[in-house]
């Protein structure tokens, strides 16, 4: 128990150490940032805008023109003041703003007020931003998507700008190169690095006359995907939601490629080819799109229209095991499965403590549910919606198998990263005349606990029956009161999952919005329904219900449930 103590210490002083480097070589930068800044060069001209295949709406331009700024779930009336003059309500609306995504709207209205309109407000934001790099305008990441977002609406913004507008949004394009660069020099890490590369390869292609700019920033995209991008087409950092926007931005720059003659880096082609699969494994029957390690609620128009560029019309992947996630699907019936460690730290930020838990849905309705993570900023219910108590899974003493950087006051330093969880997972699966089964154990709790929790699942061939079986297991490791350790199996329901106690306590039935009814059971063991929080819809928090079952380790160290389909007047008890 010391050991491992002292090698969990030992890990975080490298990381805190790590982070402290990076910023006393950003801040004996800076200057240097800013003086290099001023001689950047800027491009002569465009040649190309990238298509934007984000969907619009022509009816927020007149919200826009208006002076209504709507984003993060806050919408602000600036009352004829430019936005950028204006108190942010949060800095998620601010870096929204800063990020200009925006515009699309604008252009989708097509009117010669609207053009107007855009050329202004990027106006207002270069005379009151443009240059000091304290703000949140400038992060990385919000500073590559204000450059991606202003080359695919460059003809909206240019088109009647006189010279010297034009000349000067030139300018800011160099500027914006030149401090992205810089930021890489001074160890950019994390997603934001593969934002920049796809930034800057994509100004590299619209510019004329900028090779250096083009080779430089296709070799950062190609080492950028290489470590990004894992052979089964998943993000490191095994957020669902990174493969939507990942491709948001990928597809455009593979159109780029085409458009300027060139032929698209072999690494962006296949990281593609390989996140279409991937990004099918993670959806239900309903459309939505699992919730796992950061995912919110699905922007069902931003998936329909990253999947209508799928061309090869791609099969949801069974198996990511490079991903650590696996689908099981059977009739109407799916099951998607997190079967995977942390992700490295400096990916880890949105991860979650969801080893082995899993979504359950049939047909075009969710069952069983992870919490999620709520569709705007909520600091309180972001870090419980990372606990392992959020998710269907089993959890140890009410600890979550994963420790956190808030949870370890380490927050300023290492903004949300896992500092400890499972290690590598095994995962077995087998596939023949009786259905589905994988099988897979983790150690997040050996530290503490000195247990290993395996987890059993088999779907029937015709989807209507699904068995599990949770159980824990010594690990050799001697800890006090392990076997008095009191643990919860819990399985959240999705909020149109109607519930009852039946058979005495000793079952729940469970009707879906469409009729279909299904019955747990655990082992003859008493079963409850406890509250719990659905935070993965459009329409916000929802109430929904949580089967619990509840033993101690020592009298009850293993527990075998099932979930089962009735027929019509099947329910007994």
């Amino acid at each position: 128990m010391a050991s491992s103590n002292v090698a969990e210490r030992l890990r975080l002083v490298r990381l805190v150490a790590g982070r402290g480097f990076a910023w006393a070589w950003r801040g004996a930068g800076r200057p240097l940032r800013m003086v290099s800044s001023l001689r950047a060069p800027a491009p002569e001209r465009l040649l190309i805008a990238p298509q934007d295949v984000r969907t619009t709406d022509p009816t927020i331009a007149a919200d826009i023109y208006a002076g209504y700024f709507g984003f993060a779930g806050k919408a602000v009336n600036t009352h004829g003041q430019s936005p950028f003059d204006v108190a942010p309500p949060s800095v998620n609306w601010e870096i929204n703003l800063a990020g200009f995504s925006w515009l699309r709207h604008l252009r989708a209205a097509d009117t010669a007020l609207a053009r107007a309109n855009a050329r202004a407000l990027v106006g207002d934001w270069m005379s009151a931003r443009g240059r000091d790099h304290h703000l949140v305008d400038w992060q990385p990441g919000v500073a590559a998507r204000r450059l991606l977002s202003w080359l695919s609406q460059s003809p909206l913004i240019l088109e009647g700008a006189d010279r010297v507008f034009y000349r000067r949004f030139m300018r800011s394009l160099g500027l914006h190169a030149a401090y992205l660069q810089r930021a890489l020099a001074e160890g950019l890490e994390g997603e934001a690095r593969l934002l920049v590369a796809i930034a800057l390869a994509e100004l590299g292609l619209c510019a004329e006359a900028m090779p250096k700019l083009t080779k430089r920033g296709t070799k950062l995209l190609i080492e950028e995907l290489s470590a990004q991008i894992l052979p089964d087409g998943g993000h490191v950092g095994r957020n669902p939601q990174m493969l939507v926007d990942l491709l948001l931005d990928l597809l455009p720059l593979r159109q780029a490629y085409a458009a300027r003659g060139m032929t698209a880096p072999q690494q962006l082609l296949n990281s593609i080819d390989r996140m279409m699969p991937m990004l099918r494994l993670f959806r239900h029957g309903d459309g939505s799109l699992a919730l796992f390690n950061g995912m919110g609620p699905t922007a069902a128009h931003l998936l329909a229209t990253v999947l209508a560029y799928d061309d090869a019309r791609a099969v949801p992947l069974a198996n990511a095991p490079s991903s650590g996630y696996q689908r099981m699907e059977a009739g109407a019936t799916i099951l998607i499965a997190d079967f995977g460690a942390p992700p490295p730290p400096r990916f880890s930020c949105e991860a979650h403590a969801s080893a082995l838990a899993f979504e359950l849905s049939t047909g075009h309705h969710r069952l069983v549910v992870n919490c999620g993570l709520p569709a705007y900023p909520r600091p309180a219910l972001r870090e419980a919606s990372r606990l392992t108590a959020a998710h269907s899974v089993l959890t140890i003493g009410d600890v979550s198998s994963c420790r956190f950087a808030s949870q370890a006051g380490l927050d300023r330093w290492l903004a949300g990263q896992i500092l400890a969880g499972p290690g590598p997972i095994e995962v077995r699966r087998v596939q023949d005349e009786h259905g589905i089964e994988i099988e897979a154990a983790h150690d997040g709790y050996e530290r503490r606990f000195g247990l290993v929790h395996a987890r059993r699942l088999t779907l029937s061939p015709d989807g209507d029956r699904l068995e599990g079986e949770d159980k824990l297991v010594s690990s050799g490791r001697r800890t006090p009161g392990a076997l008095q350790a009191e643990y919860a199996l819990r399985f959240h329901l999705h909020p149109g999952v109607r519930t009852d106690l039946v058979d005495e306590g000793r079952a729940v039935h469970m009707q879906l919005p469409d009729g279909q009814e299904w019955l747990f059971r655990a082992s003859d063991l008493p079963v409850s329904l406890e509250e719990s929080i659905f935070l993965g819809g459009q329409e916000g928090p929802r109430n929904a219900d949580q089967i619990v079952v509840a033993a101690r380790v020592r009298e009850c160290p293993g527990v075998i449930w099932t979930f089962e389909r009735l027929g019509p007047g099947e329910l007994q008890g």
